[in-house]
């Protein structure tokens, strides 16, 4: 390590007094401003992870659906999933870390990961479309320059595109070619060998309005037209050639506030889905003939998804298991449907992307969705080589058939993490060979009214939670009441967690009507309020 170069670089990239800052699921997001030090001290630990895995790493400088003003950065591992949860450490030391204790606190880090630091290093570097991403990625490779690795900048690309790129450079291109027209090509060959087995794809279904949230899908996604068959037309919208990125538009906006997005003109009964800032979630929506808004959310993709994927699993008679993996955000009624009438397993795990991948990966075939349109489909190696197999070699058409599409489904599936572009084209695909309308879609079941909200709290780590954060241990008598106040209403539910990033405490409640659930998640909001140490005034209904 040559202490001189890093002296200097590190001096171009100082770290302003008193900022701590720590390494979620998201990676590191602040105001651009605060983050240049961050993101080239990420470009270090790129090199460092690289040389301790013999692999190449990603280095996305994105803030996703924050706004425009915000940035961030996170690392993307081998095979494209996030980066490993001890290194999750490392980076907040590394970032955290005053100047002259940088090169102590790279060496501590070299012996307990083992790092050997004579080993070549090769980083991947992707970045959005925010005024701030260009020059937070030029102190990326600031970073890796500093300790010798070799950097390949993609330049603009979305997050799920990075993701892709690195797992196709450490499968040797078992995965795919590592371009954007190698993404492109397999997606779009996938999307057209599926949709030429349907045999309804109906003048209506052709057309889909898109809401790009004025960020890097707009581009992409015009890049990605000309690979499009003829029947698909794709109107795209908040472009980012006026509005600020994220403002009152993508898939967060639409979720959160369940309207649409400005920018997008809804006629009765079109079909419009919402990508959000960096295009890793997707949600669909339309109106009514009445000017009703219809959200349909990752827990209605995610059901769409298991009633395509099961009944093909079941047309070719292998005995694969699959499960769908939720968090304790899903809709009550998402999780009734899957289980009572589908008969497909539901696992539930704590709130976070990681956590729905890792339990995902437990089966053959692993649908994972959280509620805001963040998600994908996992397939095990022994499936998918199993599904490829029958492609080549079953007698049996209908058998031959059903695993054809199962294998066009592994191709147009970004498996490395959720990809609105890439579940946007399997949604489409399923309605097309299904013959279903957005109409029917949402109507498979009906949600349970809800409502989210938050409490300040002096210290959120007086709640502690357990089962999947459904239930409270700590403070005492939280869940005694929160179970008390249940009982009150039909079909209730409620829980509280504590957010990971503020000193705040999150609160769902679902119930029969919608007055219901706004009266149980109040006072489950005065119950933590009272019991947990709010700040301020009491919550208002």
């Amino acid at each position: 390590m040559d202490s001189e170069a890093l002296r200097k670089y590190s001096a171009l990239h100082p770290k302003p007094a008193g900022l701590t800052l720590q390494y979620g699921t998201a990676g590191f997001r602040s105001k651009a401003e605060q983050l240049d030090h961050i993101v080239f001290r990420m470009g270090l630990l790129a090199v460092l992870r690289s040389k301790a895995v013999t692999a190449t790493i990603g280095v996305m400088v994105t803030a996703s659906h924050n706004p425009e003003e915000d940035n961030g950065v996170k690392l993307v591992d081998p095979l494209g999933e996030m980066l490993h949860p001890s290194w999750e450490e490392y980076a907040t030391q590394l970032a955290n870390a005053e100047e002259q204790e940088l090169q102590k606190v790279i060496t501590e880090i070299c012996q307990k990961a083992a790092v050997n630091l004579h080993k070549d290093a090769s980083v991947f570097i992707g970045r959005d479309t925010r005024p701030s991403s260009k020059q937070l990625s030029q102190s990326v490779i600031d970073g890796i320059q500093v300790l010798g690795g070799q950097y390949h900048d993609y330049g603009l690309v979305t997050t799920p595109q990075l993701h892709y790129m690195v797992c196709c450079q450490n499968t040797k291109g078992q995965y795919g070619k590592a371009t954007l027209e190698g993404y492109y090509e397999k997606l779009s060959k996938a999307f057209m060998e599926l949709i030429k087995q349907s045999h309804c794809y109906g003048e209506s279904q052709r057309h889909l309005k898109i809401d790009c949230a004025n960020g890097i899908g707009a581009l992409k996604l015009s890049e990605m037209k000309p690979y499009f068959p003829q029947e698909v037309q794709i109107h795209i919208y908040n472009d980012g050639t006026k509005e600020k990125l994220n403002h009152l538009c993508g898939a967060d906006f639409v979720k959160v506030h369940q309207k649409p997005p400005g920018g997008l003109d809804m006629k009765p009964n079109e079909r419009c889905c919402s990508f959000d800032g960096d295009a890793d979630r997707i949600v669909y929506y339309y109106k009514d003939t009445a000017g009703h808004f219809h959200l349909i959310d990752g827990d209605k993709i995610a059901t769409l998804i298991s009633i395509f994927l099961k009944d093909l699993l079941a047309k070719v008679k292998q005995n694969f298991k699959m499960a769908v993996v939720q968090t304790a955000y899903a809709n009550g009624n998402s999780t009734r449907y899957l289980q009572e009438t589908l008969k497909v397993p539901v696992h539930c795990v704590k709130t976070g992307v990681k956590h729905l991948h890792h339990k995902a990966q437990e089966f053959d075939v692993g649908v994972y969705f959280e509620a805001n349109g963040h998600g994908t489909v996992l397939f095990s190696k022994a499936a998918e080589t199993k599904i490829r197999q029958l492609v080549k070699e079953e007698k049996d058409d209908e058998k031959r058939e059903a695993a054809k599409m199962l294998e066009n489904m592994i191709d147009l599936i970004n498996q490395t993490v959720g990809d609105a572009v890439s579940d946007m084209l399997v949604i489409e695909a399923i309605l097309a060979l299904k013959g279903l309308t957005v109409q029917q879609w949402d109507a498979l079941y009906a949600d349970l009214p809800n409502r989210l909200l938050k409490v300040q709290v002096a210290d959120r780590r007086v709640i502690d939670t357990t089962d999947a954060e459904r239930r409270a241990l700590t403070p005492p008598g939280l869940q005694d009441k929160i179970d008390a106040l249940v009982k009150k209403y039909k079909l209730a539910r409620a829980f509280v967690r504590p957010s990971g990033t503020e000193d705040v405490v999150r609160i769902y409640a679902e119930a029969d009507t919608q007055e219901n659930a706004d009266a149980l998640a109040h006072e489950v909001s005065l119950a933590v309020f009272h019991l947990a140490g709010g700040k301020g005034a009491p919550p208002q209904l």
